[in-house]
């Protein structure tokens, strides 16, 4: 009696049963994501737009300091370049620095609700998409001035890297957020290492010029799934073996992501 009983628990807790449950609720977390989009911006004349705003202000103000100080000898390039790769780590920064707080903020739900924690999970996570959508888009038409088939590129070759990308968001931070629920310390570290990573990631410079540190950028999981979106816009040439293998890493996170928190699901609400 006891084997089928855990035969049954771990059905009822596999990967796939987990996942089918989330696409059930789409409609709900979807629905309270919005409506912290919209809260966030209440009584304001622009919207949502400061989201794109806010980025553009950042690219004009790093591109016209750092193109002078590394001397760039094409500023409409070098604009691009960094425009598009702030705006998607500001994006990956967002989530991974909020995620090991997480369940502490839904603290109360988790003890009063019996409700599954990926919920909590795909929430934050649909927030994080809907605030990089609108901020993406607008930076790449602005950038668009600059170079004019970036749009273009999006369109026909983005697919693949941007769908990296929101895997990504998903269960990377999800790891950190079981590890930040168990350890207090990985809030306070988590802010350090982002900016550690960011100075050491191409973003505001070339990777040429980090001369022979080169191979950090290489072996930095945030750059490397950074990079394919901004090459893709830039040249409009798709990576397939690197897009292929992001995808698989990627897909290779999402079970083990889900697999742990389906095995710590009892334990997260006394965590918290």
């Amino acid at each position: 009696m006891t084997t089928i009983i855990s035969l049954n628990q771990s059905q009822r807790c596999s990967v796939r049963n987990t996942l089918l449950e989330a696409w059930r609720s789409r409609r709900v977390w979807w629905f309270t994501a919005t409506a912290r989009t919209k809260a966030r911006f209440a009584r304001t004349a622009l919207g949502s737009f400061w989201l794109g705003l806010s980025n553009l202000f950042s690219i004009a103000v790093l591109a016209a300091v750092y193109g002078t100080v590394f001397k760039v000898q094409n500023f409409s390039v070098y604009v691009v370049y960094l425009g598009i790769g702030l705006v998607v780590w500001n994006s990956i920064s967002s989530a991974v620095g909020g995620a090991p707080n997480l369940f502490e903020h839904n603290r109360d739900h988790l003890h009063n609700i019996n409700l599954h924690p990926i919920f909590y999970t795909l929430e934050e996570w649909a927030f994080q998409v809907q605030t990089f959508l609108q901020s993406f888009l607008l930076v790449v038409i602005a950038l668009s001035f600059f170079q004019h088939d970036l749009l273009l590129n999006l369109l026909i070759w983005g697919w693949l890297p941007l769908f990296n990308l929101l895997l990504f968001l998903f269960w990377f931070p999800l790891l950190t957020c079981l590890v930040g629920a168990r350890y207090r310390d990985l809030y306070q570290l988590v802010p350090i290492v982002l900016q550690l990573v960011f100075l050491l990631s191409p973003i505001l410079y070339e990777k040429k010029n980090l001369g022979a540190m080169a191979w950090t950028a290489n072996l930095n999981p945030l750059y490397r799934v950074l990079s394919p979106v901004r090459h893709t816009l830039m040249t409009g040439e798709l990576q397939w073996l690197v897009g292929f293998a992001v995808l698989l890493v990627n897909v290779l996170g999402l079970w083990i992501s889900i697999r742990l928190l389906n095995r710590d699901r009892r334990n997260i609400p006394f965590w918290v």
